[in-house]
């Protein structure tokens, strides 16, 4: 429930503050389905407040099959590798995407990739910016090129995506 929650209140706030956007909450499910299950990936849990426990981190993007290779960009401050990025929390965004898009969307003032409030709105904003109107299939497109290149990404989210739009849990 608080994650549905999370999704449906970024949905509702970019609404408001971007309705050109047209970001659907069944997109950051998809995305947070894909990502870590919704929060929780390695047995991880989603707290009343959205914060998941254990914080998820991906592999180390270190070039090998099916990854960028992406340098440390943070010191290892916030995915706690100081060679390599990892992705993080719930939404699995790499420490310079948080940086650069990071969004406090609960109120406690901070911008936390491990909770799923602030990580679903930061990853609508990010959407809307790279995709414009994402009512559009090259709109939706270019927002989910931009989240990972990847085209068998692309249409995992997009099934899962239409699945819950339609009630069914992929």
């Amino acid at each position: 429930v608080v994650v549905l929650e999370a999704y449906g209140h970024a949905a509702v706030i970019l609404a408001r503050a971007r309705p050109g956007c047209g970001l659907a909450w069944t997109t950051l499910a998809g995305i947070g389905s894909v990502e870590s299950d919704h929060g929780r990936h390695g047995g991880a849990t989603v707290g009343d407040d959205g914060t998941v426990t254990p914080p998820i981190r991906g592999v180390p993007l270190d070039g090998g099959p099916g990854l960028a290779e992406i340098r440390d960009t943070d010191g290892g401050h916030l995915d706690g590798d100081p060679v390599l990025d990892r992705a993080m929390g719930p939404m699995q965004f790499i420490p310079e995407t948080w940086t650069r898009w990071g969004t406090d969307a609960n109120g406690d003032g901070i911008a936390d990739p491990d909770n799923i409030d602030d990580a679903a709105l930061t990853a609508g904003l990010y959407l809307c910016d790279r995709g414009g109107d994402l009512t559009t299939a090259e709109g939706w497109t270019r927002a989910l090129t931009a989240y990972n290149f990847s085209a068998d990404y692309r249409a995992l989210v997009r099934d899962r995506a239409a699945a819950y739009g339609v009630g069914v849990r992929p």
